[in-house]
């Protein structure tokens, strides 16, 4: 079987949040059947939260390989190759061994399904995670940073038992499967902590903190706050941020990730590295060499196109947050498309009087918003709005008008985006995909 085949049947499980089975007991009885890879060897930093956990995870695998650890990296959801989920040491996995794992893990779950040991076939997420446990154990790899997809309690990844869980700050998204409150949300997410193992709790709204240190108290887990670390000489441009840290010890700090919000990221990451005894010098260094894409990405200078994945109303804020700081006087363009099930509104009220232009689009996935549906909302301020049948057409548009243009609205559009200009512009100087 070759990689586009595993590719295809995977996709054809279908829609994500349709089939997901809301409990873990198929992907513990999947695991078993597979001799627990899980349970070999590596050692894990489970991260959850609504916002950040990304950037997060990177910053802590940068850290912890340019600390001489072997490590593995698990994510989602992935921009232009499914590949890009299961990382060791730095790169996505190849594509002979994602073959090797994905057919060990769908002999599994033909034998599980034969003996009607489950009652349907994993999803996507499912045997994705399941594959990447698997892949995790060949290679060896000494910890692995794993990122929840959805929630925490009863995310498929929520199986290990990590030597730190982390908890991102948490914020309103998927209020259906997570809860329409706060405090709801940041229940779902608590469910990674553990009996006997640490936690480390960025910045968190006052109510979602209180859940949070509840959990805590009832396993009785030592927590360490990002907020134990104090920001200090902070110089931000358009490009990332230099401060100091200061706890009971300094770290300086050269963050190539832009945006206000990663200053909090890097707390995160810092306090999680300092509980896992990882020196202050691959800190520094891992952090100075961390890539998250999608994420306030300039892919294209002089005029800049950055793209970001501000799918939510917290991601919205703090795309909004940037603009405003650093584009303040000119004009931007924003290109946008998002999914039918996100709350559009918000989003679009938080980032469409930015614009000067607005061209509204959509990814091609079937969950996409008909980007006609988008036009009420863009009008009403002053911006110009176009409409385009696809992102390709979208692009084509905004080049016909230099100016500074942020792609957003969903991974989805950040990752067709990525692809086009990968194809189109890979030869051309400023891009850097």
């Amino acid at each position: 079987m070759k990689y586009a085949d595993t590719v295809r049947f995977l996709y054809s499980l279908g829609h994500e949040l349709k089939v997901v089975k809301w409990d873990l007991e198929r992907m513990r009885i999947l695991l078993t059947a597979l001799g627990e890879p899980h349970l070999r060897g590596t050692r894990f930093v489970h991260v959850a939260g609504t916002n950040g956990k990304g950037s997060t995870c990177a910053m802590i695998e940068s850290s912890l390989r340019l600390a001489g650890f072997r490590t593995g990296f698990y994510s989602s959801p992935h921009l232009v190759d499914p590949r890009e989920r299961i990382v060791f040491d730095g790169r996505p996995i190849s594509e002979d061994a994602w073959v090797q794992a994905f057919l060990a893990v769908r002999a599994a779950i033909e034998r599980l399904l034969a003996d009607e040991a489950i009652d349907g076939h994993p999803s996507f997420f499912e045997t994705v995670t399941a594959m990447a446990f698997v892949a995790f154990a060949q290679a060896q790899v000494e910890i692995t940073v794993l990122e929840t997809g959805l929630g925490g309690r009863l995310d498929a990844t929520n199986v290990v038992n990590p030597e730190v869980a982390v908890i991102t700050p948490i914020d309103f998204d998927h209020e259906a499967f997570l809860g329409s409150s706060i405090e709801s949300i940041a229940a779902e997410k608590a469910g990674i902590l553990k009996a006997g193992r640490p936690a480390v709790f960025a910045a968190q709204r006052p109510d979602a903190l209180r859940v949070l240190e509840n959990r805590a108290l009832e396993l009785d887990i030592p927590v360490a706050q990002s907020s134990a670390w104090r920001v200090e000489n902070l110089v931000q441009d358009r490009y990332g941020s230099r401060f100091t840290l200061v706890s009971d010890e300094a770290i300086p700090v050269e963050c190539p990730l832009p945006g206000a919000h990663q200053i909090e990221n890097t707390r995160t990451a810092v306090a999680t590295l300092r509980l896992l005894d990882v020196p202050a010098a691959a800190i520094r260094a891992g952090l100075a060499a961390v890539r998250w894409p999608g994420r306030l990405e300039r892919v294209q200078v002089n005029p800049d196109i950055i793209l970001d994945g501000a799918h939510n109303p917290a991601g919205a804020r703090a795309l909004a947050d940037y603009i405003r700081e650093f584009y303040a006087g000119e004009p931007v363009r924003i290109v946008f498309g998002a999914m039918r099930d996100k709350a559009v509104e918000e989003v679009t009220n938080t980032l469409f009087p930015l614009a000067a232009e607005i061209i509204l689009t959509a990814p091609d996935q079937p969950r996409a918003l008909n980007p006609q549906a988008l036009a009420e909302l863009a009008t009403q301020g002053g911006a110009t709005v176009r409409v385009a049948d696809s992102v390709h057409e979208a692009l084509a548009l905004s080049a016909v008008t230099p100016m500074t243009t942020f792609v957003t609205g969903s991974l989805f559009m950040v990752g067709e985006t990525r692809a086009c200009l990968a194809g189109k512009n890979s030869s051309q100087p400023g891009i850097k995909l």
